[in-house]
């Protein structure tokens, strides 16, 4: 990609930035970068349409839609998606397309994969995904990582997660990959959830790109629920790379919010539903 400025929108998130958006759990990003237009990820489904509409953001001018793994709650949206976009092209790991489960906090199992659907565009766009197991270059300098290896030895990459209904073998979700690209200020990282961890993450795209500078990092990072040894260790490291901008949110939780916003108070920024970023 060009050094040219790129234009980041908070489409969906759990929280609202501004009036007359929806929230839901989930997450969606949109990006903007010369002609290109990029949607990265797409929320459970009941916010895309509305908050894009709301935005101006034009999901028909799509030139890919892109996954950071298979959860519902990246997915549910790709539906309405592909009824107002037939021509953008699919982009996801293969394992984003296997069954997948959770279990809630009575117990309950439930279906969590990618939404089940009729509709003979959204059947056509999935036969013709992009399979991303390994770096994948979605246009001149917009990359998707693949499958990202989990190397740290504090990262608590497991969950709730399964890929059979009875809930006993556990997805260690391969699927889940980042987004990155150049800026001119250095290297933009979007975050899906991070399940393989934010270090293990950003450890593999700065030996892809020859330990280029990370200028931001935005989106989930599963770190709800995270040890103290855990959070402190992943502050430390976006500290010794020098990230000069974060905005984690979606799956990060408020104990680990607080620890960013209380460790880089001039770093952290909003990365609400409505929020735009120009980097």
């Amino acid at each position: 990609m060009d050094k040219q400025v790129i234009r980041i929108t908070t489409v969906v998130e759990n929280r609202a930035g501004a009036p007359g958006l929806l929230e839901e759990w989930g997450l969606a990003f949109w990006i903007e970068a010369g002609s290109r237009r990029v949607l990265f990820d797409t929320g459970q489904g009941a916010a895309l349409l509305h908050n894009a509409r709301r935005l101006n953001v034009d999901l028909a001018s799509a030139d890919a839609v892109a996954l950071s793994h298979g959860h519902y709650d990246h997915t549910g949206g790709l539906p309405d998606f592909f009824r107002v976009n037939d021509r953008a092209r699919l982009y996801a790991h293969p394992a984003a397309f296997a069954p997948k489960y959770s279990r809630g906090p009575n117990g309950t199992a439930y279906y969590a994969g990618i939404p089940q659907s009729d509709d003979p565009k959204f059947a056509a766009a999935l036969k013709q995904a992009v399979l991303t197991k390994g770096p994948t270059e979605v246009f001149p300098g917009l990359w998707l990582t693949g499958e990202i290896p989990r190397v740290t030895d504090f990262e608590d990459t497991g969950g709730a997660f399964f890929v059979d209904e009875d809930c006993r073998i556990p997805d260690t979700l391969p699927d889940d990959q980042a987004m990155f690209f150049d800026s001119p200020r250095g290297t933009i990282v979007l975050l899906g959830c991070a399940h393989a961890g934010p270090v293990n993450t950003l450890q593999y795209i700065r030996r892809f790109t020859g330990e280029k500078h990370i200028h931001a990092v935005m989106g989930g990072t599963h770190l709800v629920g995270a040890s103290a040894e855990r959070l402190d260790r992943t502050i430390e490291y976006l500290k010794q790379i020098g990230v000069e901008r974060i905005a984690a949110c979606h799956c990060t939780g408020p104990k680990a919010a607080a620890r960013f916003a209380a460790d880089f108070p001039e770093k952290c920024f909003s990365c609400a539903a409505g929020a735009r970023q120009s980097i």
